[in-house]
Order: structure tokens, then sequence, then C-alpha cells
């Protein structure tokens, strides 16, 4: 198995087959991943430097992700967000990414490159 490694969002762009929804890319690795479509289980587990992954396209994610400094939002499941959520994270200084695996694929394909998760305790 593969340690504990950061990621460039170029390279988990690459390993989700994604596209860039609204860029640039962050500079900055990517330390840890969640995947969630409630956004109070991401409130309840915050990391540094997180890239989070869902299918829910509506404004609260880009809230969500602002509030935790959440440089990466992937789309999943092909799901594209609406342009005021595009816009939301346009002004945040998010990249949104969009990629057609399922959440559990996207995610799988992250943990599998050595990306971590979380212990998911407090």
């Amino acid at each position: 198995t593969k340690g504990v490694v950061c990621l460039k969002a170029a390279e988990i762009l690459g390993l989700l087959e994604a596209s860039v929804l609204m860029g640039p890319l962050p500079e900055e690795e990517i330390m840890t991943a969640c995947g969630s479509d409630m956004m109070s289980d991401v409130l309840a587990f915050p990391k540094e430097r997180m890239a989070l992954l869902t299918g829910l396209t509506n404004p609260h994610t880009v809230r969500t992700a602002e509030l935790l400094d959440v440089p990466l939002i992937v789309f999943v499941r092909g799901k594209v967000p609406g342009e005021e959520v595009l816009n939301m994270a346009e002004d945040a200084g998010i990249c949104v990414i969009g990629t057609a695996f399922t959440l559990y694929d996207a995610c799988g394909r992250l943990f599998a490159a050595g990306l971590p998760g979380g212990t998911g305790r407090a």
C-alpha cells in the first residue's frame, strides 16, 4: 500500500478523469478529502486544505466550502451546478471540477493514491 501523500489539484483532476468547471486549479497541495452529500457531516470534521467531493450542487455546498477554506470542490456523478453556484465559487476563490465517477469511486481513487480522508472520529 502507498503511504499518506498530498496531491496537487492537477493530479486529482487526472485521477478522477475530471474537467474544470470553474478555475483556476489551486496551487497548494490538497492534504485530505471529504466525500459527503450532507454538509452538516462536512462541517463536523473539517480538515486543512481539504477537497470536498459531493453530488450536492446547491449554494449550501459553496457556503460550507468557503466557511472551511476548502480550495477544491469535486462534483461527482456527472453533476454540473448552475451558474449561480459556479459564480459563488468563483467569488470565493474556490476551484470547481466535475467527474462522472460516483462519490464512492471518486473517493476510492483518491484514497488508493494515498490521499487520507480522516478517522471519522472527533
